[in-house]
């Protein structure tokens, strides 16, 4: 039976670079895709990098129950994990990775109870995530101290996640997510 890993971590916690180095490793595992009501950003498609709502299409799709989890991030800005899309990659006896915020893992981990690993990544500290989004480039000042405040709210689900890794040494962190994955997907 296809199984689901959860990846949660605050924003500069290498979450997506540990799940990217997964995707890579040739196990029976798809990627799962979720919804937005944003607007494409660049290159970005479809059905690729996201699936791309209208605010008027996301609000339907919830009063339908269509969603494992969501959230409104801002007004009318909403991301969330399709049942749809999860059921057909399942459907295939493949295994589903997800990026999902805190809230949202959790929320996947109860509804697939034992058929479900929920991860956490980790940052070394605080500190350590503000250099990392300020290397990046990509955000403001005040935008980088809105995810530094809400990344110490989120750090503090990590005892409800069934492994917490943490990503203070890149190396080691995808050596222990390969082998958590693996044990997971081949014992259970």
């Amino acid at each position: 039976m296809a199984k689901l890993i959860i990846f949660s971590a605050p924003s500069g916690a290498g979450k997506s670079t540990l799940i990217r180095f997964l995707l890579e490793q040739g196990l029976n595992i798809r990627f799962s895709i979720s919804a937005t009501s944003r607007e494409p950003r660049g290159e970005e498609k479809d059905g690729v990098e996201y699936y791309f709502l209208t605010p008027e299409e996301f609000r339907r799709r919830i009063a339908n129950n269509e969603f494992l989890e969501y959230e409104e991030v801002y007004k009318d800005k909403f991301y969330g994990t399709l049942k749809s899309e999860v059921d057909r990659i399942l459907s295939e006896g493949t295994n589903v990775v997800f990026d999902v915020d805190c809230v949202g893992g959790l929320n996947i981990k109860r509804i697939y109870g034992d058929r479900a690993l929920s991860i956490f990544v980790m940052p070394p500290s605080v500190e350590t995530l503000r250099e990392r989004l300020e290397k990046r480039g990509t955000d403001a000042p005040a935008v980088i101290e809105h995810r530094l405040a809400k990344a110490e709210y989120e750090m503090s689900f990590a005892p409800q996640f069934d492994v917490i890794v943490h990503n203070e040494d890149y190396d080691q962190a995808k050596e222990e997510v390969l082998r958590l994955v693996t044990d997971f997907i081949d014992n259970g």
